[in-house]
């Protein structure tokens, strides 16, 4: 994932449901086209949420994972964090209990340069570790292994 790309934020209307995600969708179609998205959802002021509301917000994840990206929610309100928990919906989701601590969270598992060698780097040290072994014996005879034995041949 592009350490710089943007989280985008976004916090949803107080009452989630069939008109307003209607207005979202619309809303959030530019940024779930990017690639790599990373997005909060803030559901701090979230007091209904229907089924189209909940629909949404699987279709957005569903979205976002296809173009390798990241859908986190934040700051539930008790009644979406009911919903979300009557429904089983919100194991589908990393949650967070403030927008600020689901951006941070994005960055938390980058490696940096020092922590992490370059894949390269990897490769010449096990090649540097891995000496051929000079004592082996090829037999000039091929090995026949998927011959099957001859009717009244002894299978070695």
């Amino acid at each position: 994932m592009n350490p710089y790309s943007a989280v985008v934020v976004k916090t949803l209307a107080d009452r989630f449901d069939r008109s307003e995600v209607a207005s979202f969708r619309r809303e959030m179609q530019q940024v779930l086209r990017r690639d790599q998205p990373r997005i909060v959802f803030d559901l701090s002021s979230v007091t209904h949420l229907d089924s189209a509301g909940i629909q949404f917000l699987l279709d957005c994840l569903s979205a976002i994972v296809r173009r390798d990206g990241e859908l986190k929610l934040a700051a539930l309100s008790p009644q979406a964090e009911m919903i979300l928990e009557m429904t089983r919906v919100g194991r589908f989701f990393e949650i967070f209990p403030a927008a600020e601590d689901a951006v941070r969270s994005f960055d938390a598992l980058l490696p940096t340069g020092r922590d992490y060698p370059v894949p390269w780097d990897l490769f010449r040290a096990a090649s540097d570790n891995h000496k051929p072994a000079e004592n082996l014996t090829v037999s000039s005879a091929p090995a026949d292994l998927d011959r099957q034995p001859a009717r009244g041949e002894a299978a070695a």
